[in-house]
């Protein structure tokens, strides 16, 4: 039986280089000079502060510009409401989404079966595992999930025969 998997993986390293480098840019651009403008990552979660609505607007098209630089995908990224911090500045949090949702993965796996491709699919905790005998049906599942234009990055990995 050749199978595949359906993943959504974020590569932190990567998101930590741009990270960096967006940093890096805030410190010597002069439109931020003597503001008090950070991104910083702590686990699978990144705090943007700004000192106005502006500037964390600024900060967050920085971030996303390093962010596709690096070859890392926007739509992994959760951006939350800003909210007020001390000292009149403002506060954003961004989530990074890890693993397929349970009613994304739900979705992916009524669509594959509804195509009645002769394939199976299975959730496996934050991933999706596709079975079958044949490698053009394998091909055929993973070219109808591409086309379902969902937001959430997805990754197909292992794919054996």
């Amino acid at each position: 039986m050749a199978s595949f998997d359906i993943v959504s993986r974020t590569e932190l390293p990567e998101v930590d280089n741009a990270v960096q480098g967006a940093m890096r840019e805030i410190s010597t651009r002069y439109d931020f000079k003597g503001s008090n403008c950070s991104i910083e990552r702590a686990d699978n979660a990144l705090t943007l502060k700004a000192d106005d609505d502006l500037k964390l607007k600024q900060v967050q098209e920085l971030l996303r510009g390093y962010l596709t630089r690096r070859k890392v995908d926007v739509g992994a990224f959760e951006f939350a409401t800003p909210e007020k911090a001390t000292g009149n500045s403002v506060r954003q949090t961004v989530t990074i989404k890890q693993g397929i949702e349970r009613d994304l993965a739900q979705k992916i796996v009524k669509e594959i079966k509804g195509s009645k491709l002769k394939v199976q699919t299975a959730i496996q905790g934050d991933e999706l595992r596709v079975t079958g005998k044949k490698r053009d049906d394998l091909q055929s599942a993973i070219d109808l999930v591409k086309g379902l234009k969902l937001t959430h990055p997805l990754q197909y990995l292992n794919f054996r025969d």
